[in-house]
């Protein structure tokens, strides 16, 4: 009975004792989306009982063509409401610490605040457009209060001292998800590879709760810091390190082991392995449509002008089906020379492209060249014969 109070209603008033709180809350590596932690906003009124958790990162998967609209990056999160104690219980539960940031406001902003996340929790007001590095539930909890106070509150940037691209900064939190992290860094370009300026840091709730530390606010005339006092109340115990012991890096060690006794035994033997490429090709041609079509026919801003389509080339699927023909075409020779050649200059080029590409990739592309070049001397060795 009180939820549906709290989220459809405008007209809630705080008392003198009325505290709004910003909430940072820790990690979770059991999914890679709970890997960044997350923000909210409390408010809490022990005098007319309310204690109301604004929540801007939630989705709901009954929204029409949800799949569709995830895969085009047209996913659209909403301002949840909820009780506070659920909210603190469940990450209690999954041992994610909790912090509180009390907000240094007058009854007068406090009130003004509440009536932004009121409306703003009205159906037609709740959706918004999620984007993963400027639009999304940490963002949205800054955003409240630039939009409630305007220039009242200044963020002071200069306790960053560092100069982290997006990218170095989503795998600061990745460490325990390797495979996680080689999926964003295969999926998402260059855009990832911007050096972030010290509000855009702010994507990440850590960010938040620092940025908060470090920000002001004009209260009764006078420029105060925007947080009164931090309210530990959780802290998550230590826990062991949830990594796969079989890294990327290995795995593609291991796959270029393989690839370099095919090629072995086939020069010995005079054989190509046709059935070995193909499918290695394959795979790789086929995520290259997948980030071309990530880049060009969806909206998903940071897989624009993805530098890996230099090793996964599209092309190299339906290309490499071409080797099961028994008659192989005569244009294979030079696609698979250029091949090699785009390789080896990948590997030369790596620590000068404007893009990061993950370093587990080396031995895979390694591989690729390999592959390639062995296929070409095949091919012009049974061309000439």
């Amino acid at each position: 009975m009180f939820l549906p109070l709290i989220s459809n209603s405008q007209n809630l008033q705080l008392s003198e004792k009325g505290e709004i709180h910003i909430l940072t809350c820790g990690p979770y590596q059991g999914e890679l989306y709970s890997a960044f932690g997350h923000s909210a906003i409390r408010v809490k009124d022990p005098q007319k009982g309310y204690d109301i958790l604004y929540n801007y990162g939630v989705f709901d998967f009954d929204q029409p063509n949800f799949y569709l609209n995830f895969a085009r990056g047209h996913l659209n999160y909403k301002l949840g409401v909820t009780e506070y104690r659920n909210f603190r219980d469940y990450y209690i539960y999954y041992n994610r610490y909790i912090h509180e940031q009390v907000l240094n406001l007058s009854h007068q902003q406090k009130q003004q605040l509440f009536d932004f996340l009121q409306w703003n929790a009205l159906p037609e007001n709740q959706y918004y457009l999620y984007d993963y590095f400027y639009d999304n539930c940490a963002t949205r909890v800054r955003d409240a209060l630039v939009k409630t106070f305007g220039d009242s509150v200044q963020f002071d940037g200069s306790y960053i001292n560092t100069n982290y691209t997006i990218r170095e900064l989503t795998d600061l939190y990745l460490k325990q998800q390797p495979w996680g992290d080689l999926g964003i860094d295969i999926c998402l370009g260059l855009p990832m590879d911007k050096v972030a300026a010290p509000y855009e840091y702010m994507f990440l709730p850590d960010y938040i709760e620092k940025g908060f530390n470090h920000a002001t606010i004009v209260r009764d005339g006078k420029r105060v810091p925007l947080v009164k006092n931090t309210i530990i109340t959780y802290n998550s115990t230590p826990e062991e390190d949830q990594a796969s012991a079989i890294t990327p890096l290995i795995s593609f060690i291991i796959l270029l082991f393989i690839g370099i006794i095919a090629t072995y035994f086939g020069y010995k033997k005079g054989k190509l392995y046709a059935g070995f490429d193909v499918l290695l090709f394959s795979v790789i041609g086929l995520i290259g449509w997948l980030l071309l079509l990530l880049w060009l026919a969806t909206d998903h801003n940071a897989a624009a002008r993805n530098f890996n389509l230099l090793w996964a080339i599209p092309l190299h699927f339906p290309v490499a089906l071409l080797l099961l023909m028994r008659k192989k075409p005569a244009f294979l020779t030079k696609y698979f020379s250029a091949t090699w050649i785009i390789s080896l200059l990948l590997l030369l080029c790596w620590a000068f492209l404007p893009q990061q590409i993950h370093y587990a990739f080396i031995p895979f592309v390694i591989l690729i060249g390999l592959r390639a070049f062995y296929i070409q001397k095949f091919l012009s060795k049974h061309e000439a014969a």
